[in-house]
């Protein structure tokens, strides 16, 4: 029987105090027996972390208590065993690292696009406006590998922090399409998204919710193979059930 919730949300949002509030917010998770990993860092927050569900939620109701967290949305799935070895609450330069400090999201977003939506223009290959769908994958090649979007681009990168670079190097291939960005859980497609956007690309897009949402939301269509995920679980398939690793 699957007992035990995973959770994963993130939110760019400025925290002047985020030295302060590690000890808080690893005493909380702490209290309830979390385990995972909650990263923070003057440009937001993100979070992994598994337990059980009345736990998991009751950690959500605390975070949310403070009004920055307020509309933090965390994406579910379950497991049968508890996937993360410790908890780790750490504070960092930046919350996913790219190297790219001019890209600032709380400053803004970039336009995101739901799961449903983007299960329909890739069933038509098309956007509202008739324009031809891409989708662009901003993960780690190895995870690629697991599983990836039917035709998505992918420019095996080896880490985040080259993807800037990877970028423009292909940026005229990408100027007469409306680009759709996706990552595991939406933090790295969203830095992305800002990144092409302000390098002058008009069309780019961010899969809200990344794969996670997109497997939650749709029946998974046009997802090739499972989504990476960085604990014991390994991989999730679009029923968000453990998946075997390729």
């Amino acid at each position: 029987m699957n007992t035990v919730l995973n959770i994963s949300a993130y939110k760019f949002i400025n925290l002047a105090d985020a030295a302060g509030l590690r000890e808080i917010v690893y005493q909380q998770a702490a209290a309830l027996e979390l385990k995972g990993t909650v990263l923070l860092a003057e440009e937001g927050i993100n979070l992994f972390l598994a337990g059980g569900a009345h736990a998991v939620r009751q950690f959500v109701a605390q975070l949310q208590a403070d009004a920055r967290f307020a509309d933090l949305n965390p994406k579910e799935s379950w497991s049968y065993t508890q996937p993360f070895k410790k908890l780790l609450v750490k504070v960092k330069r930046e919350i996913i690292r790219m190297n790219h400090p001019a890209i600032q999201p709380a400053q803004g977003r970039a336009p995101a696009v739901s799961a449903a939506t983007v299960r329909r223009w890739l069933e038509a290959g098309r956007d509202d406006q008739g324009r031809p769908v891409v989708t662009l994958d901003t993960r780690n090649a190895f995870e690629a590998d697991e599983g990836t979007f039917a035709g998505a681009i992918d420019w095996r990168i080896d880490k985040f922090s080259d993807f800037p670079d990877a970028f423009r190097a292909h940026k005229a291939a990408l100027q007469d399409k409306t680009v759709v960005s996706f990552c595991t859980g939406g933090i790295r497609c969203e830095k992305a998204a800002i990144l092409m956007r302000e390098e002058g690309l008009e069309h780019v897009y961010q899969l809200d919710g990344g794969i996670l949402k997109y497997f939650e939301e749709t029946d998974g269509k046009h997802f090739d193979g499972s989504c990476f995920v960085f604990d014991e679980r390994r991989a999730v398939g679009p029923d968000l059930a453990v998946a075997p690793l390729r």
